[in-house]
């Protein structure tokens, strides 16, 4: 399994605004693949919110074949851009993908009654 991260650096008070839009339901989830999306927040920063997008795949080839599609594209298309009296500035201040093979997991006990 691949999961691919995304650590995203936000203005203070926008990742809970934003987080949301990460795991809104579309074309995503019905791509071959495709296993989950989650979104943490990092706790305690003073100067920016952090988000870290997860995206789980069955393998390398899946996410290839997402990043590549018109899915992709539509869902990483930017929102209006204001006006030229009032432009609307972005709340992202960085950005970095981090790849990962899952190669070890331990997952809790069943019940066993």
């Amino acid at each position: 399994m691949i999961v691919v991260t995304n650590h995203i650096r936000l203005r203070k008070g926008a990742g809970d605004v934003m987080a949301p839009n990460f795991t809104q339901p579309g074309k995503l989830q019905a791509l071959e693949g495709f296993v989950k999306v989650e979104v943490t927040k990092t706790l305690k920063l003073p100067d920016y919110d952090q988000l870290n997008v997860h995206t789980y795949w069955q393998d390398m080839d899946s996410f290839d074949a997402w990043k590549n599609s018109e899915a992709f594209r539509e869902a990483h298309q930017r929102p209006e851009s204001g006006t030229n009296d009032n432009p609307k500035e972005s709340p992202i201040l960085h950005s970095e993908l981090v790849i990962s093979e899952v190669v070890s997991v331990l997952e809790a006990k069943k019940d066993q009654h």
